[in-house]
């Protein structure tokens, strides 16, 4: 009879345990949220200022109409000649292709929230070899002209400065053939020779100089045959991202220098561009964006998910304080400090977007703590015993704390964490007579407990 109460008692707490799920979900339902809401002010940024860039970039197009006759099947079955004319263009890309610039970052706030936003100072320099189109039965070319693929141009910052061999060109609106693909601008470029069979030779060398502001990633085309480029920025925590990794990184609190260097042998760019001409399709592309990693959210949310392990830690405490030392605590004062348990996570979420993580973690953490030892004291009926176990709080916040801000660390300093309490309640434990404990009397909770 008494193991059935030790085991009744024992389920009465663990349905307590599965009852805090509800408002641990509940609040974790509010990091999710307050995450969107981050989202959509990342949107209203972009939306007023600029939003994430890319640069596909500098080609040579030369434009071509093709006029043949082709035979026509009328309704009445009889066969036509008709003339049809045929648009289409002629990319090439650059032989080498050299991007450099500085991201230098800023911040946008949004209400409670702050957006990474960037100015691209950015340098370009594209090399391309010369072109001889042939001539082709009934074809006829346009005006060449260069194209330069911006995501967004509303980030122009003032005019860009751009150097056709050596002489300035004026840049139009517009990317004309890459606009399935991309916004951006074109330049027109000059034909030597008759417009059937020409060489191209102007625009050999292109210099473009130009400031890009956008918000959190930029992205670069490598569609040179040979592709450099580098990065820099006083950020401190880049992500990289897309279809290439940096082949030189370095990143510390002053911020972060990368460097790819990709041929066309390892790169579908420029097959992706052409096709992209008829149809819109993605093209990969090299990716750097501005993200804090272990950002107030990401922090929360991680927090969250430990909610559960304290409120088990904390209850498995009670029940072997309660056999141990032979004192009724009552499934309500078991459920008030587990709700004390899961306010601490709302109480980290609304402070941390007012203040510094930390400084919201310490707070949160004090308060919960002290009001825990303050209830705890008259529990258990000993301001000792409620020093104990508010000690033990603290240091599972401490613990807590650690895991928060360690990035890579996390899932290793967790599993470790746990299988320390583990083993310390198994060595507790270890002599322990169940049986004997669950017939021992216990005491009334309106008299202290009974000192073995």
């Amino acid at each position: 009879m008494t193991s059935l109460k030790l085991l009744l008692r024992c389920a009465i707490v663990g349905g307590l345990v599965l009852l805090l799920l509800i408002p641990l979900m509940l609040i974790r339902g509010t990091v999710q949220e307050r995450e969107r809401y981050r989202d959509q002010a990342i949107e209203r940024v972009a939306q007023s200022r600029a939003g994430a860039q890319s640069l596909i970039g500098p080609v040579r197009v030369l434009p071509w109409t093709q006029e043949q006759e082709v035979e026509v099947v009328g309704p009445t079955g009889l066969k036509t000649r008709e003339l049809q004319k045929e648009q289409g263009y002629d990319l090439q890309m650059p032989a080498r292709l050299r991007v450099q610039g500085e991201m230098r970052p800023d911040e946008r706030r949004v209400g409670l929230f702050r957006v990474p936003v960037y100015s691209w100072h950015a340098r370009v320099q594209a090399e391309f070899t010369d072109s001889e189109y042939k001539p082709v039965a009934g074809r006829s070319y346009g005006q060449p002209y260069l194209a330069l693929g911006i995501a967004d141009v509303r980030g122009l910052v003032g005019s860009p400065n751009l150097r056709v061999d050596g002489r300035s060109v004026a840049l139009q609106a517009g990317a004309r053939a890459l606009e399935a693909t991309s916004k951006g601008l074109h330049a027109p470029l000059k034909m030597q020779g008759d417009a059937g069979s020409g060489v191209l030779a102007d625009g050999r060398k292109v210099e473009l100089e130009f400031v890009l502001d956008g918000t959190r990633t930029l992205s670069v085309v490598p569609l040179g045959d040979d592709t450099r480029v580098d990065i820099a920025s006083t950020w401190p925590h880049p992500q990289f991202s897309g279809s290439f990794s940096p082949n030189e990184r370095s990143i510390d609190d002053s911020g972060f220098k990368a460097s790819w260097a990709v041929s066309s042998l390892a790169s579908a760019a420029q097959e992706q561009l052409r096709r992209s001409l008829h149809s819109d399709g993605t093209v990969e592309s090299l990716t750097v964006a501005l993200v804090d990693r272990v950002d107030v959210y990401t922090q929360a949310d991680r927090a969250t998910k430990y909610g559960i392990l304290f409120v088990l830690l904390t209850f498995v405490g009670f029940a072997l304080f309660e056999l141990i030392k032979q004192l009724r605590i009552h499934p309500l004062q078991y459920l008030l400090v587990g709700l004390a348990l899961a306010i601490f996570f709302l109480l980290l979420l609304s402070l941390s977007e007012q203040i510094a993580f930390w400084q919201a973690y310490l707070i949160s953490a004090a308060a919960c703590i002290g009001l825990q030892g303050f209830y705890l004291s008259g529990v258990l009926r000993s301001a000792k015993y409620g020093l104990m176990f508010s000690t033990m709080l603290t240091l599972l916040y401490g613990a807590l704390h650690m895991l928060l801000g360690s990035e890579n660390n996390a899932l290793l300093l967790g599993s470790l964490l746990l299988f320390g309490i583990l083993a310390l309640i198994m060595w507790i434990t270890r002599r322990m007579d169940w049986y004997e404990l669950g017939s021992r009397p216990v005491a009334s909770p309106t008299t202290p407990p009974r000192m073995p």
